[in-house]
């Protein structure tokens, strides 16, 4: 509330008027600002029916909350050109400040400044002027000084016209009173049972009003557009794959995989590894042997990599690099049916890579994967459905280049074409699951798994404008982001 010595001089002075009081007199007679008298009457108005108050059009002049902003700050126009350094400034920029939009306009007006709407970068403000004088501000500083009569009423109107000025006066209202009594703003069954509500004063009840917002969860940006991705997989038909053991063999990570045992991707440089329990010693015998067979010796129409494989290699636990260590156990139990049935598998969840931590690489990442297993698929069944996924994601211009992966034979890099960079950027990787992964399990010959993998974090970070992987995950993470993060609803 205003300073208690004020708002009651302002209502003995009501009382004694008969035709209402002048804020500006007021404001003269106390010696005090024309704001100060301006925020009395305001708090007097809050208490209800105390003073009555009404806007007038007469001599006497004072400046409204925006013009009371100009004369300390000066005018929007002047604060633009202020804005615009010699190099020039690009106009989306300006558009961001808050005086920006009217500033420009009374600017270009008054030919302080010029618009490259042809500039390399985008269109670009230049000022055409060395320096201004900001006559606006000056007309304001008159009348807040009590000086209005020194403008012209032409220069007055000009200003009302911009919601710089007004003035006020005042008059009794219907319960006014030069004492001010705080009004009770609930009815307690204290009041009740003594009686004392007869006297009280209660401020009226605003059934406009909006309630207290309940406190409640938000969900992190990365699972708003893992729930999209999971969505656009269910409406395909595929179905979702276990993936809750971050922790993995390297048998399942890599050998299985038919990924060999000197690999740069199994050295520690890469991956994690695990301390306590360093071993697995659980395998399906008949299958490690298998796959122990074509590494070392080759078959299935392959000669293998020729070299010692070893249970001790294949043992050692890791976080997981990938989630096809779960496509894998998902394949061979697929396998050991008596009879194969074709199916749709995906999953999206955590991995881990010892990766030198920057703006766009972390140690853990969340990796997305798709996995068809059917008879006789091809490379183009591998492209038709990989444009069935990428359009209802929004993507629809697409382009393959070959690539190269242990597991897969033939592989394919997936690119698209990004319209704000201008240039075809990459968006996953896909491949054929090569037979020498696929026989050893048990698959029939005549079966071809299809996969593709692309990770979560880049299109999250596209998606939501975020340019350091640090600023979405990690303990760099704003939470006031994730509380305003809008809904992810990706362009199908």
């Amino acid at each position: 509330m205003a300073d208690a010595g004020v708002v009651e001089e302002l209502l003995r002075r009501v009382e004694r008027a008969d035709g209402g009081v002048d804020s500006l007199d007021v404001a003269s007679g106390l010696g005090e600002e024309h704001q100060l008298i301006v925020g009395a009457v305001k708090s007097l108005q809050a208490l209800g029916d105390v003073i009555s108050a009404e806007l007038r059009s007469s001599k006497h002049w004072a400046l409204t909350e925006e013009g009371a902003e100009i004369a300390e700050q000066g005018s929007h126009e002047a604060r633009v050109f202020r804005s615009v350094p010699s190099e020039g400034l690009a106009q989306a920029e300006l558009m961001k400040l808050s005086f920006g939009k009217i500033g420009f306009s009374k600017a270009m007006s008054n030919k302080w400044i010029r618009l490259d709407k042809a500039h390399e970068g985008g269109p670009r403000i230049f000022r055409t002027v060395e320096s201004i004088e900001d006559q606006v501000r000056e007309k304001l500083l008159l009348v807040q000084t009590g000086s209005s009569s020194e403008l012209e009423e032409k220069e007055k109107n000009e200003l009302k016209k911009r919601k710089l000025l007004s003035e006020v006066s005042y008059w009794k209202g219907s319960s006014f009173s030069t004492t001010i009594t705080k009004q009770e703003a609930e009815l307690t069954p204290e009041m009740v049972a003594s009686g004392s509500w007869r006297e009280k004063k209660f401020k009226p009840y605003n059934f406009e009003a909006m309630g207290v917002a309940p406190d409640c969860g938000h969900l992190h940006p990365l699972l708003k557009v893992r729930t999209q991705f999971r969505q656009i997989f269910l409406e395909m038909g595929f179905t979702e794959m276990p993936t809750n053991n971050f922790i993995e063999s390297s048998f399942w990570n890599f050998d299985s995989l038919f990924q060999p045992q000197q690999h740069p991707a199994r050295d520690q440089h890469d991956t994690f590894f695990l301390a306590d329990p360093a071993l697995a010693h659980e395998f399906p015998q008949d299958y490690l042997d298998r796959v122990k067979r074509v590494h070392s010796e080759g078959g299935y129409g392959s000669q293998g990599y020729k070299y010692d494989w070893r249970i001790e290699e294949a043992q050692k636990n890791i976080l997981r690099t990938h989630t096809t260590a779960v496509s894998a156990r998902m394949l061979y139990k697929l396998a050991q049916q008596e009879k194969f049935t074709p199916v749709k598998y995906f999953s999206i969840d955590r991995v881990f890579r010892n990766e030198t931590l920057d703006a766009t690489h972390l140690a853990e990442f969340h990796q997305i994967e798709g996995v068809v297993a059917d008879y006789g698929l091809t490379l183009g069944d591998l492209m038709g459905v990989l444009h069935q996924f990428f359009t209802k994601l929004g993507i629809t211009k697409l382009r393959f280049k070959p690539a190269y992966n242990p597991y897969t034979e033939p592989s394919m890099e997936v690119f698209s074409y990004h319209e704000g960079l201008k240039k075809w950027v990459e968006v996953g990787n896909s491949g054929v699951f090569r037979p020498e992964m696929l026989l050893p399990m048990g698959l029939p010959e005549d079966v071809s798994v299809i996969a593709w993998g692309l990770s979560l974090e880049r299109p999250t970070m596209i998606k939501y404008g975020i340019n350091n992987i640090r600023e979405l995950v990690g303990h760099k993470v704003n939470l006031q982001m994730v509380y305003d993060s809008p809904i992810c609803r990706l362009d199908s």
